[in-house]
Parts: C-alpha cells; sequence; structure tokens
C-alpha cells in the first residue's frame, strides 16, 4: 500500500481492475466467514447432536437483530466515509470513523444489556422449544456478553476497506476465521463445552481480529486514524450514517420478523427437526449469498467515491459489471442445490430424517435462487450511491410484501413445503420489482446521472474518465 492516499486509484484506474481489487479481497473474506460457519455448524452438528443444529436456527432471528443493528452503523458509517474521500475530505472521512466506533460502543451494549435480560422469553418466540432451548440459551449468552468486541470489530473492518484498504479488511476476516477454526473444536472435542465452547471460540477469535484492526487505525499514514475530536458526536453525520445504514437495518429487522414466522410454521408442520433443516439450508444459501455481499463491498467504495467525484459513468459499469457478476455466484447456487443437495446436507448431520428434510429445502428453496445475486446488488447499488429510501423500499418488498404473505398462505395448503414454496416464490416477484426500478432511473435521460444523482451533482458523460 503505497504512503499517498490510496482512494484516489478509485477515480482513475480502470473499473474492471478496481472491482478484482476491492471485491476481490471483500469477497475472500465473505466466503471465509461463511465458510467458518458451516464448519461451525458441522462441528456442533457432530459434536453436539442434531437438536443443538436445531437451537443454533432458533437463535437466528436474534443474531438478525444483532447483524441489523451493527450494519446500520458500519454500512452507514463506509458509505458516508468513501463520500466524504470522493470529496477530497479526509477530516470528514475521520470524522465518521470516530462516529462508527463510538456508535458501535453505545448499540452493542446497550442492545446486549437488554437481550441477555430478555434472553429467555426472546428465544421462546423466536419458535424455541424445551428441547432446544437450552442450546439457544448457551449459545447467545456468550455472545452478546461479547457483542462490544464484535459491532467495533466490524465497524472498523468496514471503515479500513471504505478507506482503501481492501486487502487489510480481507485478511482481517481470514485472521478470525483462522483463530475460530481452531478454537472451536478445541472447545467442543477436547474441553467438552459444547454449544457455549463454540460461542466463546467465535468472541476469542474477534478479540484477536480486533487487535489487528485497531493497530491500523494507530498508524498516522493511513488513510484516516485515531485522533483526538473525531469521537464527539456531531448530529449531522450521525443523521448522514444512520439514514444510509437504514437500508440494511430495515433488511435484517425485517429477516428477524420472516425468521420468527418461519421457525414457527416450521416446528407446526415438522417439528424440531424442520428447523434444524432450515438451519442447514441457512448456512448452505449464505455461502453463496455472502459471496455476493462480498461482492458488493468492494463495490461500494468505487461507486461511493465516483459518485461523490461526479462520475456517473463509472458509477453505471461498476454497477453492469455487478450486476452480471452476482447473478453467475447465485446461478451456480442453484446449480448445487438442484444436483448436489444430499451432498451438501450430509455434511451436517448423519440423521437420516433431518438430511431428507435439509434435501427438500434446498431443492424448493432454491428453486429460482439464481435470480438472487442481481436483486442484491441493485439494492446494495442505491444504497452506495445515497438514496436510501430506494435501498430501503427495495430490502423490504422481498421480507414484507411477498415473503411473510407467502408464508401466511402456501402452507395452509402445502403443508411443511409451503414454507419453503413461499422463498422462490419472494425471490422472483422482488427480482422483477428491482428490475424496474432500476431501469426506471437508468432510463431517464434528462439526468446526466441517469436519474443516479441531480444534475448539478454530475458532469456530462464525455467529461468523465471511464
Amino acid at each position: 500500500m503505497p504512503a499517498q492516499n490510496p482512494s484516489n486509484a478509485l477515480e482513475t484506474r480502470p473499473i474492471s481492475k478496481l472491482l478484482i481489487g476491492y471485491s476481490l479481497p471483500a469477497i475472500i473474506g465473505m466466503t471465509v466467514t461463511s465458510l467458518y460457519n458451516i464448519i461451525d455448524s458441522i462441528y456442533i452438528g457432530h459434536g453436539v447432536g442434531p437438536l443443538a443444529i436445531s437451537g443454533l436456527a432458533v437463535t437466528f432471528p436474534l443474531m438478525n437483530l444483532i447483524m441489523a443493528i451493527c450494519l446500520l452503523v458500519a454500512v452507514g458509517g463506509s458509505t458516508v466515509c468513501s463520500i466524504e474521500l470522493g470529496r477530497k475530505n479526509t477530516e470528514g472521512a475521520a470524522l465518521v470513523m470516530g462516529h462508527v466506533l463510538v456508535l458501535g460502543l453505545v448499540f452493542s451494549v446497550i442492545f446486549g444489556a437488554l437481550s441477555l435480560f430478555f434472553l429467555r422469553p426472546i428465544l421462546a418466540l423466536f419458535g424455541a422449544s424445551a428441547e432446544t432451548m437450552p442450546y439457544a440459551y448457551d449459545f447467545m449468552q456468550v455472545l452478546l456478553l461479547g457483542l462490544p468486541i464484535g459491532y467495533t470489530m466490524l465497524g472498523l473492518n468496514n471503515i479500513m476497506r471504505a478507506t482503501g484498504y481492501p486487502k487489510k479488511a480481507m485478511l482481517t476476516a481470514l485472521v478470525s476465521v483462522a483463530c475460530n477454526i481452531i478454537i472451536a473444536p478445541l472447545f467442543i472435542f477436547v474441553f467438552h463445552w459444547g454449544i457455549r465452547g463454540a460461542a466463546l471460540a467465535t468472541v476469542c477469535s474477534q478479540c484477536v481480529a480486533l487487535t489487528w484492526i485497531v493497530a491500523h487505525f494507530c498508524k498516522k499514514d493511513s488513510t484516516v486514524h485515531f485522533t483526538a475530536g473525531v469521537y464527539r458526536l456531531r448530529a449531522a453525520v450521525v443523521r448522514s450514517i444512520l439514514s444510509i445504514g437504514l437500508s440494511p437495518f430495515l433488511m435484517n429487522v425485517c429477516a428477524c420478523v420472516v425468521v420468527i414466522i418461519i421457525n414457527n410454521s416450521l416446528y407446526r408442520y415438522g417439528g424440531d427437526l424442520a428447523i434444524g433443516a432450515y438451519g442447514i439450508m441457512n448456512r448452505v444459501i449464505m455461502l453463496f449469498v455472502m459471496v455476493v455481499m462480498g461482492l458488493t463491498q468492494g463495490m461500494q467504495p468505487i461507486i461511493g467515491y465516483n459518485f461523490g467525484a461526479r462520475k456517473p459513468l463509472r458509477v453505471r459499469r461498476t454497477l453492469f459489471y455487478g450486476v452480471a457478476l452476482g447473478s453467475a455466484v447465485t446461478t451456480l447456487g442453484f446449480l448445487a442445490f438442484q444436483f448436489l443437495p444430499h451432498a451438501l446436507a450430509s455434511l451436517f448431520t448423519s440423521d437420516p430424517q433431518l438430511t431428507e428434510m435439509a434435501v427438500t429445502a434446498l431443492r424448493l428453496g432454491g428453486l429460482v435462487f439464481f435470480l438472487n445475486g442481481g436483486q442484491i446488488v441493485i439494492a446494495s447499488f442505491f444504497q452506495s450511491i445515497g438514496m436510501p429510501s430506494v435501498a430501503i423500499f427495495l430490502s423490504l418488498t422481498r421480507q414484507l410484501l411477498f415473503l411473510i404473505p407467502g408464508l401466511i398462505i402456501l402452507p395452509r395448503f402445502l403443508g411443511l413445503n409451503g414454507v419453503w414454496a413461499s422463498l422462490p416464490v419472494a425471490d422472483c416477484l422482488s427480482f422483477l420489482v428491482a428490475l424496474g426500478v432500476l431501469w426506471r432511473n437508468w432510463s431517464n435521460k434528462n439526468n446526466p446521472c441517469g436519474g443516479f444523482g441531480d444534475e448539478a451533482d454530475c458532469l456530462p458523460p464525455e467529461e468523465e474518465t471511464a
């Protein structure tokens, strides 16, 4: 990494090279993180038992809430930081970094304390039975106690990527996951700490990764670094961060509501093992989704910087590449779900009933998974250019408009298969909506940004450097 500000390359290098340089490290980091979740679930499934897999799945709604609040600050902060750097405002970017640190700590302490106090009734609401409650409670209790560490790590890692250090951000994930993969089996199989040991391994690995990140921001030659005066909260900066971070926040809150409905429907029509099957399906699907999310993380600083630098042609080109690559990734996932579901499910458990349920879930739930990549990229695009209302709308269409009604209606007629079938129905409809919204903005010929900003904020396309 050169000593000068590395973000300058964002407006001069070819988009294809930038996308590889920024997205590949993020993709590797996100993929490794997802692989850890899969490996951790395999450890739990074989080391603790099939009901522990179900107990882990019961915690998904609370994990969604945890991630919602974290992304509210982390994604909002990294987007604002990129835009400030595009405007050559390094002091403003440093101020955003300070706000991400403080807001993450405040939110994690408040949310963690409230969740710990009401943990048992929360888990019961989320679908925990008498058999799965001990596993879910032990896992979440440890994670909630370590929440400030996780929030600080994820928030600052997003800022690191946004300020021109994608490889370091990738290494953060690699460091965390490597520690986790080593520690988790030790805690589960050697010390026999069960599912609590898996959670403790996660917190320990986050501590190691956070140390790596703090060392980066202590260096004075970093694009932004720890300095006095950036930690006092300013209302305008807080509003900017939270307004842009509202899209992923609401998406994860809606995901929480959806998973609550899914878990309760699964328990009603298939029992605890059906919830475990959903847990397996979720882990496998998230492997491909996380690759696309890594792609969007790499796109975000490129789009945000060039939007701030008034270069809409480069913004559009980045979007085009992103949609194509994201769709390719989810198409690979679709093929795996349809042709290799038994092999995938068998990784997590040797229980034949749970395996067969997971096979059905993968085939039905992933029926139109090839559409998901484009929908995720399009929603992330509007967030990256500071249009949170559009991003929020696209984030909510799948969850509120399509998936929740499907979960209420389809199981009445199809039983357990109706729960699985509601997923591809929502995926298909939400993709069509995202495509329509993008086309409406793209085809606005009266605006040099093609609908992606105010005319005064953009240069005519012929004046840009592609």
